[in-house]
């Protein structure tokens, strides 16, 4: 893999293409992450299709959901994506025995999607794109961008905004469906429209930063400076000791 610090001549746009995507993959999980996203949702509503048996429906997705994290307990693989859908599950799940609406086992998602895309969209009109937040560290420029690589805070604004669109027009169409569609005909949709706008968002990100200049890295930068530092003083001590 190429450095993430700022080209040379000798790194090509496939290298940098290549750092872009493995940036990307390990953000948002990767075709593991998406699995862990949509299982617990599909088997929910693949049992309630089937005997309208709310409190299977939700312990079954529950409990998918833990069987989850604990594969990647025992792989030592990171959870935090498997965390995020058992806690998004349990809270849907006590939305829905609370309300006694199977329907409800989704607000919880929905609600939060709906919360993320306004928050692309405010974050971005702030001036901090909150795709750069989150992308920041992984490509290890953490901040940087925001007053050292303008072109990289505008491919970040534009992937912002990218995202809360797609996320808003999944509102747009989930929400109706709340309130006029079957807890059958809202489940459905809602697993059918799991992958197709994240993976719409994520290749988007990738084309706008693939063009974008290339990350600063700014965790090399504190150690050069660091070394630089440390030969300093010893060219100092030895001085001194003449």
């Amino acid at each position: 893999m190429t450095s993430l610090d700022k080209p040379t001549e000798e790194t090509s746009a496939d290298d940098a293409r290549a750092v872009t995507e493995a940036a990307l993959f390990e953000a948002f999980g990767g075709v593991r992450g998406m699995v862990e996203t949509v299982v617990p949702g599909l088997l929910f509503v693949t049992i309630y299709t089937i005997n309208k048996d709310l409190h299977l429906s939700a312990i079954a997705a529950l409990a998918v959901s833990l069987v989850l994290v604990v594969v990647r307990l025992v792989m030592k693989d990171t959870v935090k994506h498997a965390f995020s859908g058992v806690f998004g599950v349990a809270f849907g799940v006590v939305f829905a025995m609370m309300t006694g609406n199977a329907k409800d086992f989704y607000l919880p998602g929905m609600l939060y999607t709906l919360g993320l895309g306004l928050a692309y969209i405010i974050t971005t009109l702030c001036g901090v794109p909150l795709i750069g937040l989150i992308l920041g560290p992984v490509f290890k420029e953490n901040l940087s961008w925001r007053t050292r690589n303008p072109g990289r805070k505008k491919a970040y604004a534009k992937a912002s905004y990218a995202w809360g669109a797609i996320l808003l027009a999944k509102c747009a169409i989930l929400f109706p469906l709340y309130w006029w569609a079957d807890t059958t005909q809202l489940g459905w949709v809602l697993v059918a429209l799991k992958i197709p706008p994240f993976l719409l968002a994520v290749w988007l990100t990738w084309v706008f930063l693939a063009k974008a200049p290339a990350p600063i890295d700014v965790f090399a930068e504190m150690e050069a400076e660091e070394k630089a530092a440390e030969e300093r003083e010893r060219e100092a001590a030895a001085r001194s000791a003449e």
